[in-house]
């Protein structure tokens, strides 16, 4: 992605555009990459905002779901923001609606992606394992339904992470804080319109956690995309973002 990471105070993130905010919350080996095709399109009708989160940078205790959403609501408090329209994939959708609960005066509408949360199929016990590029690259193919869309630059940056030893221990923790941190029983508090967009073909969220989401939101409506894994905004962008903005637009202003 060529857009700007801007620094204020302890925080890094890129904000593009104007309008009512917009912010995206990416997964566990997520990146900003994976937003690109969502800026591109939707600076044009709102503030794009992705805050990086410290997945390698907070302390171990700190290092879990409940700790990446305070880190949001902080950064939330740092840029003023309030009213926003978040949307969270994977462990980013999991951490927003985490950050929701906590402080629903600020989230407007809840566009959720293959997210964590309730199940979640995870690399395995014995991931990961350091130094064996084919099984790294094997498990981000799994990512996708179309097995191109994990690029060798993808690859490279997921096997770059697990290879160093502190970040594979707090993608280890993450992972676990996931597991236990079930929220079937807090779903009910949501209150907020919420955009369910999952692939068919998702493997690591399969489509019974997207039928529970459904069942257990109650403002929610759930759009499935064909042909598609865990990471629709990237493997089909235009369709992505034809479902995200006809819900958007019911909610805007």
């Amino acid at each position: 992605m060529d857009y700007e990471i801007k620094h204020s105070g302890k925080y890094k993130y890129v904000e593009e555009g104007a309008g009512e905010p917009l912010v995206l919350l990416h997964g566990l080996f997520g990146a900003l990459s994976n937003f690109k095709d969502l800026v591109d399109f939707y600076k044009q009708t709102h503030k794009v905002i992705i805050p990086l989160l410290p997945l390698y940078d907070l302390t171990l205790i700190e290092t879990s779901v409940a700790g990446l959403a305070k880190f949001v609501y902080k950064f939330f408090e740092h840029r003023k923001l309030d009213n926003a329209h978040l949307l969270g994939n994977s462990l980013g959708g999991h951490v927003g609606l985490v950050f929701t609960l906590k402080h629903p005066e600020l989230v407007k509408t809840i566009t959720l992606t293959g997210s964590s949360g309730l199940f979640e199929n995870g690399m395995g016990e014995t991931y990961p394992k350091r130094g064996d590029y084919n099984y790294v690259q094997k498990k981000t193919e799994l990512t996708f339904y179309d097995p191109n869309v994990a690029t060798k630059e993808l690859v490279d940056e997921v096997f770059n992470i697990i290879n160093n030893r502190l970040k594979a221990l707090k993608i280890i923790a993450l992972a676990r804080s996931a597991i236990r941190h079930n929220l079937g029983d807090e779903l009910k508090g949501i209150t907020q319109p919420v955009c369910l967009i999952w692939g068919k073909n998702d493997t690591i969220t399969p489509p019974m956690v997207a039928e529970e989401f459904h069942r257990l939101l109650p403002g929610s409506e759930l759009h499935w995309i064909d042909k598609c894994g865990h990471a629709p905004m990237m493997e089909v962008p235009v369709e992505f973002n034809a479902i995200l903005s006809s819900f958007l637009d019911k909610h805007k202003g």
